[in-house]
């Protein structure tokens, strides 16, 4: 050692006497000597005089025995082996003095117990006449006040007699080095009712409770069924009404709790130029929006869900609906929709659900709306994420998912691990012409549903539908609707990638009359570079309502119902232009492209192409990946550390 100015033979024999009585009175200590100290300077250490050689050879033989009885001891005082503590330091640990031995060796043996702390500063233990009870530790962290022994197995940094001074004002430590406070909140935690789960070797958290309801689980938020825990409504898994979207989807959205209540809040607003192409097209300035709360809360064994869906297109689309090259359904002044989207009505859902834990992976539920989503079809497209930055409507809507907004829907079903199964009654009728109005119908359509999600990244599902009388122009029809679709979402380096293949039919019969109806979807979605996004979506619909009398009589067509088989692909990409932890905003802009049978030519023109140039405004993005503490009311942002 650098800091022995003399007696290197004595000051070796000195200290070997200290380990050996610290091992036979305390148990297994770590003491790493740091450089440049002074052995004299050290509390109660006495340099004894050197020996013969001799002497240390035969003491060094007595010491080695000693220590091979050490070793045979199962019971250990004070063994703290194996905890990895960046950045302690470690003072001068007090031991109960016991019998010297009669020799040391100058090196500690291989057997001794070390503390691996990487950066930590060990001084020299010193033997003190009045013994200590408890070891000291001085950390880089505020001080804690004295809390219970943490259970067998778990390490608690709560430690008896452990002493945690707050660190200067000025210092600084780099992220290896940071550990939490003991007595500060756990990250996301509410309150007191915040608590740290499935802590591993290197004290890494798996899952986190936020309240008795929100539970943290990797890069996952989660709702508590009642008091299961492990019965848990996965927040990314949620889509539209009771239906699956896959759980590693990302979610813009804003998040409080308040007492035993999780209110969450989600919107999407876009607003720009929207120009269609060819004879048929228009060009308007207008805004596609909606809104959404979301509350949770325990109720009895269960826990309930509330939600409402608003939009304000009703206000902000043009008289009649937005322009849509291709698009029908319902109708404005008694008169079907031909190229335009509808608004959706001022009040898309007011609903309730109660889910109750079925033993430990399974669960009942039963959803209430007025207006609601029965259990049909995929997602409604605006909570897909692979449609997240396309503002159109598919042109399938109304053969794949245009059932999200029906006055009147009870459901109920059961989920088990991957599996679910639900069946639903409802009103099947279309919104009418008011938008703004509560509408009452019969409840004689009825739906099932059969979803499977294996893992966190999929979701499938196949459905089937009878809608009693849906369309106003076609008070007569009934249609059978069966659909199918699968839905993949990866998590990449800085981004995700979304992607939903989607079919469905309409069988519709009426009037002596039946015909069917095909919609296939595709569409995909990337974001990378964090702000970047590039989408897609291709479709090839069957479209039976295009050609209003005064059209059939102009390309001399006697059927009353001719359907044709219309091909639009779009192509787009967006930008997030500003960021904070309550907003996102992005700039973004698509093309879409036809493809049709040559008679329509006359009508819509031989290539018409269709643009949009937008503004996007959402919550921003919920994080997981790093620690900045708990989420606060006016934060919409939940920020977990990454898992081990």
């Amino acid at each position: 050692m650098q800091g022995l100015k003399f007696g290197a033979i004595i000051s070796a024999w000195g200290m070997s006497a200290f380990f050996v009585t610290a091992l036979m009175v305390n148990g297994i200590v770590s003491v790493a000597v740091g450089r440049d100290q002074d052995m004299q300077n050290m509390p109660g250490m006495k340099m004894p005089k050197s020996q013969p050689k001799a002497n240390r050879k035969v003491a060094a033989k007595k010491r080695k025995a000693v220590i091979r009885k050490r070793q045979a001891r199962k019971h250990r005082v004070g063994d703290m082996t194996g905890m990895s503590m960046p950045g302690m330091k470690m003072p001068h640990t007090q031991i109960i003095p016991g019998p010297k031995p009669a020799a040391a060796s100058p090196t500690p043996p291989p057997s001794s117990t070390h503390m691996h702390m990487p950066g930590m500063q060990m001084p020299e233990a010193s033997p003190s006449p009045q013994a200590s009870p408890q070891h000291e530790m001085e950390m880089g962290v505020p001080k804690a006040t004295a809390t219970p022994v943490a259970a067998p197995g778990k390490m608690d940094p709560h430690m008896p007699g452990m002493h945690m001074p707050a660190p200067a004002a000025n210092a600084q430590t780099t992220p290896e080095h940071k550990m939490p406070s003991p007595n500060a909140p756990t990250p996301h935690s509410h309150g007191a009712a915040g608590e740290m789960e499935g802590t591993t070797g290197n004290v890494a958290m798996d899952k986190m409770n936020m309240g008795p309801l929100l539970v943290m689980a990797g890069n996952e938020m989660s709702v508590r069924v009642g008091e299961s825990e492990t019965n848990l409504l996965n927040m990314g898994q949620m889509g539209s009404g009771t239906s699956w979207v896959p759980a590693s989807s990302q979610m813009h959205m804003w998040d409080k709790l308040s007492g035993d209540w999780v209110f969450m809040f989600h919107f999407n607003a876009l607003a720009g130029v929207n120009s269609q192409g060819g004879p048929r097209g228009r060009t308007k300035f207008e805004s596609a929006n909606w809104f959404m709360p979301m509350a949770f809360h325990k109720l009895g064994k269960g826990t309930i869900q509330l939600r409402g869906m608003f939009s304000f297109e009703p206000f902000t689309f043009a008289r009649g609906g937005s322009p849509l090259l291709f698009q029908t359904g319902e109708t404005y002044k008694g008169q079907p929709l031909v190229d335009r989207q509808h608004p959706h009505d001022l009040l898309m859902e007011l609903s309730s659900q109660y889910t109750l834990p079925l033993g430990e992976r399974g669960t009942w539920f039963t959803y209430f709306g007025y207006p609601g989503e029965p259990a049909l079809g995929p997602p409604a497209f605006m909570h897909r994420e692979s449609a997240s930055e396309n503002p159109s409507a598919t042109l399938a809507h109304h053969l794949q998912d245009s059932t999200h907004i029906s006055f009147g829907v009870l459901t109920s079903g059961f989920t088990y691990r991957w599996f679910k199964v639900e069946g639903s009654i409802f009103n099947g009728r279309e919104p009418d012409e008011n938008r703004y109005n509560l509408e009452a119908h019969k409840w004689n359509s009825r739906s099932a549903r059969f979803s499977f999600a294996p893992n966190k990244n999929w979701t499938m599902q196949v459905s089937y539908g009878f809608l009693r009388k849906p369309e106003a122009s076609e008070p007569n029809t009934d249609i059978h609707r069966a659909t199918a679709s699968i839905h993949y979402n990866k998590p990449i380096t800085r981004g995700n990638w979304a992607t939903s293949v989607i079919w469905g039919r309409n069988h519709a019969s009426g009037d002596g009359e039946s015909h069917n109806l095909n919609g296939y979807t595709a569409e995909s979605t990337v974001n990378f570079l964090d702000k970047n996004y590039l989408y897609t979506r291709l479709e090839l619909v069957d479209k039976n309502e295009l050609l209003r009398p005064a059209d059939r009589i102009r390309l001399r067509i006697a059927n009353e119902h001719p359907s044709f088989r219309i091909g639009a692909y779009t192509f787009g990409g967006a930008r997030d232009i500003w960021n904070n932890e309550k907003f996102s905003a992005a700039v973004g802009s698509d093309l879409t492209f036809y493809s049709k049978p040559a008679v329509l030519d006359e009508i819509y023109g031989k290539t018409p192409v269709s643009w949009r140039l937008f503004l996007r405004l959402r919550p921003s993005k919920m994080h997981m990946g790093h620690t900045n503490g708990m989420a606060s009311p006016t934060h919409g942002e939940h920020q977990m550390p990454p898992r081990p």
